[in-house]
């Protein structure tokens, strides 16, 4: 992923601090770090909030156990150019199911970003039913490669 153009040409993007049973993101996120400003999310009642990652001592432990960001708030989520999104399942339709709470749901409505999916290859399914609030990715990343459009793209 760190050779996708739209990577390389990204100055803020949004990234997740992994989970135990997801894609790890905690050492791509400190590498990164020197190099781009990194937005994390943050629970916040139903919603997510994001703020910019200020290196590992500016996260604590938040809602549902994950380590949450504590830097300061993104006023202009417009800026974000490339948010990478986790999910418990995405289909090659670039549809996400998520841990049913709705918060990347919501949240990506305001975003205008490209958004990628992260997922291990056995979390790709043939399906996903999806309704008509949920937001497609526009490409799925696994540890064997991407898919665009539904066809699998070279690294």
């Amino acid at each position: 992923m760190e050779g996708h153009p739209l990577f390389l040409q990204a100055h803020t993007l949004l990234l997740y601090h992994s989970l135990p049973d997801e894609v790890q993101t905690h050492e791509f996120i400190k590498h990164w770090h020197s190099y781009k400003r990194i937005v994390l999310p943050l629970v916040k009642g139903d919603e997510l909030e994001f703020r910019y990652y200020e290196g590992e001592d500016s996260l604590q432990i938040g809602a549902f156990g994950i380590e949450e960001p504590t830097g300061s708030l993104v006023e202009n989520l417009h800026e974000i150019e490339l948010s990478i999104i986790p999910g418990v399942a995405f289909d090659r339709s670039g549809n996400r199911l998520g841990r049913g709470k709705g918060y990347y749901d919501r949240a990506l409505t305001k975003l205008q970003s490209y958004r990628i999916g992260v997922c291990f290859q056995f979390q790709l399914l043939p399906h996903i039913p999806v309704e008509a609030t949920d937001l497609p990715m526009d490409e799925v990343w696994t540890e064997q490669g991407c898919i665009f459009n539904g066809t699998q793209c070279s690294q």
